[in-house]
């Protein structure tokens, strides 16, 4: 289904994050064969008040649901519909890190911004 996370041609499920914190993903319309290079944290940290003290805790973010902040994907998402696109996850990766590493290395070997009709990424 084209509506779910794809890693290794196998649907990615919440059991396989393992001791991931994030992943690099590539969305790819499907009709144009345009993509987009990100990535996306497993978790976020919220703060909340408890007893008159700041308490930090780990929640999950919307990884699930996500299609990537670029807004010209975005609006194609809206006007072609969520299943013209194919997402995948390339990179799992351990630290926030190793997260930002490889959407860079990904985004500069693809050379994503010197190739706008093949990529939605507008800058780096």
């Amino acid at each position: 289904m084209a509506l779910d996370w794809k890693y290794n041609n196998e649907i990615f499920t919440e059991e396989m994050i393992g001791d991931n914190y994030g992943f690099v993903y590539i969305i790819t319309n499907i009709q144009t064969n345009q993509k987009y290079i990100g990535k996306k944290f497993f978790y976020s940290t919220k703060t909340r008040q408890v007893k008159g003290k700041k308490k930090r805790e780990k929640v999950f973010s919307d990884w699930k649901s996500y299609y990537g902040s670029n807004q010209t994907l975005k609006d194609d998402i809206v006007l072609l519909g969520k299943e013209n696109f194919k997402r995948e996850i390339i990179h799992l990766c351990l630290s926030k890190g190793e997260c930002n590493y490889m959407e860079a290395y990904e985004q500069f070997t693809s050379d994503v911004l010197r190739k706008p009709t093949e990529y939605y990424n507008h800058w780096i």
